[in-house]
């Protein structure tokens, strides 16, 4: 049998049919029965890479898939680069296909959709400009923990901890596909320090702020408010709730799904998906709402934007910036506050009210590790029940002129 061959490919600059350039990788992809099959992909624009040499060096990802059934060998010491763009092709497959969905498979382990941009967002952002064309040999631990201490933002603010310990971890999950397919035998990563401590206590509305928020917000979004300050849903929770998810007769709200950038997917964990308890208050200012709606179908978006015809929910910075930012501005909240404010509100409110610290993470829906059964408990009890009436109409004063 002869030995295979660790191919280069061809590298050539093709100009398309707009006029525009791009630089186009050429290669005999290896098939099960010894054969080759002629293959062409597309590396980039000349724009990205003004040169071949840069080119090149983005070029190394491709080649690791088409030299696959070659010796491992060949594949050795590869830059960076070439491990993210495999580690995007095969660990963030809806953000690397997005253009050719078809070849995304349906692998019920991977990540979501909203967890694969983020971890896109950091490796172009961070972690791809500053550590591209090293070897994976070339990074060390020491380098890798004083670089993260100088990451700041263009303005000159420095990085949260948080984003840092995100970084040092996508790096330590970069290695961890480097071993599993053999590129490498160790994760310096694990070696690098970086505390994901909170720099600064998030800001926490009180109930006399998010009731005159609740007044000057508009409807339908003072409802919105209303129930993600009476849920402590996340927001991509909230948009992503349709009318069948809605259970008047129960009185609880279905968590099926979440909508991030558009983009439909899982809730975050299992535990998420409980469903929580709908009170009276609250389900009398989604019963008017729904009646002012056009969009009231049970397969509608409860909060569906007018501008797409109803087939997509508002994008939620367009919310935030419109009229909730408005609201705070018009009632002189100079607190820095987001859609997860009124999540961190929430659980502040229940605790103040001294709640049971179990019930707390039920409404919260947080998954508890110590006690696996917790992921697996559905109902919606007597205790979660009460301990949202109390929020409910402690925020009442804020949303009562909307039923008017």
């Amino acid at each position: 049998m002869r030995c295979a061959r660790y191919q280069r490919g061809q590298l050539r600059l093709s100009r398309r049919k707009d006029g525009s350039k791009v630089w186009e990788y050429r290669w005999r992809e290896a098939q099960t029965d010894g054969t080759r099959k002629r293959r062409s992909k597309i590396v980039g624009s000349f724009e990205d890479y003004p040169n071949e040499s840069l080119a090149q060096t983005a070029l190394d990802g491709l080649r690791l898939n088409a030299n696959q059934l070659t010796l491992q060998g060949a594949n050795k010491d590869i830059s960076v680069e070439a491990l993210v763009y495999h580690y995007r092709e095969h660990e963030l497959p809806d953000i690397f296909f997005k253009e050719d969905p078809e070849r995304i498979s349906d692998e019920d382990e991977r990540k979501s959709w909203s967890t694969q941009d983020t971890y896109d967002g950091y490796l172009r952002k961070w972690i791809l400009p500053r550590w591209r064309s090293h070897r994976l040999s070339e990074v060390k631990a020491v380098a890798v923990e004083q670089w993260l201490k100088t990451l700041s933002f263009e303005n000159g603010d420095p990085l949260a901890r948080g984003s840092k310990a995100k970084i040092r971890n996508i790096m330590s999950a970069l290695y961890a596909h480097a071993i599993r397919w053999e590129w490498a035998t160790r994760n310096p990563i694990t070696s690098v320090r970086q505390s994901a401590k909170r720099q600064s206590v998030p800001e926490i509305l009180t109930i006399d702020e998010l009731v005159k928020l609740l007044k000057a917000v508009p409807e339908p979004f003072r409802t919105a408010v209303f129930l993600d300050g009476a849920s402590g849903l996340r927001v991509g929770e909230l948009l992503g709730l349709k009318w069948e998810d809605v259970d008047f007769k129960k009185s609880v709200i279905y968590i099926r799904r979440s909508i991030v950038k558009q983009r439909i997917g899982p809730p975050k964990t299992e535990a998420s998906q409980k469903p929580i308890p709908m009170n009276g208050e609250l389900a009398k200012s989604l019963r008017i709402w729904k009646m002012k709606t056009i969009y009231n179908r049970p397969d509608d978006w409860v909060y569906a934007s007018p501008a797409k015809k109803g087939t997509q929910p508002y994008w939620p910075k367009s919310i935030y910036r419109v009229y909730i930012k408005r609201a705070a501005d018009k009632i002189g909240l100079r607190k820095h506050i987001g859609w997860h404010t009124f999540r961190h509100t929430f659980g502040t409110i229940l605790n103040a009210n001294g709640e049971n610290p179990k019930v707390i993470q039920e409404l919260m829906r947080h998954a508890n590790l110590k006690v696996t059964m917790d992921t697996y408990v559905q109902a919606v009890t007597d205790e979660k029940r009460e301990a949202q009436n109390k929020v409910v109409k402690m925020l009442l004063p804020g949303i009562r002129r909307a039923a008017i």
